[in-house]
């Protein structure tokens, strides 16, 4: 029971975050995934060896979804036309967009670290934290055109790095 339980914990926010791609239904996604993992308690002896239990709590998850969804517009008014049912290639498609952004700050945090640290101090209070010249003189102790040079500097050498 405790091993079960730590399973549990190990994949319920995943498979949450999984379900919120497929519905944005919280309550019938929480109802599915505790269904998955009472059905994978209660039939443990019955389901044999399960080779990748993540892609097989996810395709059930799928599945059970699926059904759901499936019984419930039977039971509705609602037309078949009426209803967007998000695609695996939608999925896919918002990880390779999540996948593209980590890249994206990973190089900015790579080529801001080569970046002396007062460029990077002055870079990151004008673009980051969105404050003026004279706050960033204020807050670095410099006079206006010392924090111009220097923001100047920082860009003309950002430039550099990334071509």
């Amino acid at each position: 029971m405790a091993a079960f339980s730590q399973l549990y914990n190990l994949h319920i926010n995943v498979l949450f975050n999984y379900g919120l791609k497929l519905t944005i239904d919280k309550e019938l996604l929480k109802d599915c995934i505790h269904d998955i993992f009472v059905k994978l308690y209660t039939k443990k002896d019955e389901l044999g060896t399960i080779d990748n239990l993540r892609s097989y709590l996810f395709i059930s998850l799928k599945n059970k979804l699926c059904d759901e969804l499936r019984r419930r517009m039977y039971m509705s008014d609602t037309a078949v036309e009426e209803v967007s049912i998000s695609t695996p290639t939608d999925v896919e498609d918002d990880y390779m967009e999540e996948e593209q952004r980590k890249n994206e700050f990973s190089l900015v945090r790579r080529l801001l670290d080569q970046l002396s640290p007062r460029q990077r101090e002055a870079l990151t209070l004008y673009y980051i934290e969105e404050k003026k010249y004279e706050d960033i003189c204020e807050i670095m102790n410099m006079n206006y055109q010392s924090v111009r040079n220097l923001m100047h500097r920082g860009l003309t050498k950002l430039r550099s790095l990334a071509s």
